[in-house]
């Protein structure tokens, strides 16, 4: 069954052993981070072309790969990004199929080593929707790293429309789900989140 299968959070807490909480700001401690130049260019003339095309590949494109390069980049590339890679851990628990983005902290480009950030394109602006696919996917990451020996405290999620940004964190068998929501135009705090949380993980990565 691939990630996009799970469409309820009642999909996630009958299959895997976790539970959900929500109505905390996970990072409003988070400092926001400068954009460069070039990806303030790149939003300017994308953002727009992106809802009026009005599709998740517009969306996709235009928007969400460009923070995520962007993410890479503040990183100084000591992270690897994957864009529609095949990321099945464990078939017998439907945990297969492909994820929209995925971040490693590995800077290894050719083959994924240790996720630590799943995002997922919200399916027809519907950010709801698209947790339950999100946490299949971190699930999956925190399985995947077990199995490595990566130690890895929590894994980052992200379910986005490309405007509306909403984090969440997988720590043991807890997901929490951010109470806050950001726009795209608070493009620095969302940088900020994603060079914070990383930063966290670090130490935690063999």
């Amino acid at each position: 069954m691939p990630y996009s299968n799970f469409k309820t959070l009642d999909d996630i807490t009958q299959t895997f052993d976790v539970i959900i909480v929500s109505g905390d700001s996970l990072f409003k401690e988070a400092a926001e981070v400068s954009t460069s130049s070039a990806l303030v260019n790149i939003l300017e003339e994308n953002v727009p072309l992106a809802f009026n095309v009005n599709t998740e590949k517009a969306r996709s494109e235009f928007i969400i790969a460009p923070v995520i390069v962007e993410i890479r980049r503040l990183l100084q590339r000591k992270i690897s990004l994957f864009s529609g890679i095949d990321f099945s851990v464990d078939e017998t628990r439907n945990l297969n199929g492909f994820c929209d983005f995925i971040l490693s902290y590995s800077s290894n480009q050719i083959f994924l080593q240790v996720p630590v950030v799943c995002l997922v394109e919200a399916k027809n602006d519907n950010m709801k929707g698209g947790y339950a696919q999100c946490m299949a996917e971190m699930i999956a990451a925190q399985i995947y790293n077990i199995q490595r020996g990566h130690s890895v405290n929590w894994i980052l999620g992200v379910v986005t429309t490309g405007s509306n940004w909403r984090f969440l964190k997988l720590e043991d068998k807890i997901i929490s789900i951010d109470f806050d929501e950001y726009l795209i135009s608070q493009i620095n705090k969302i940088l900020g989140i994603f060079v914070a949380a990383i930063h966290q993980m670090s130490v935690q990565c063999a």
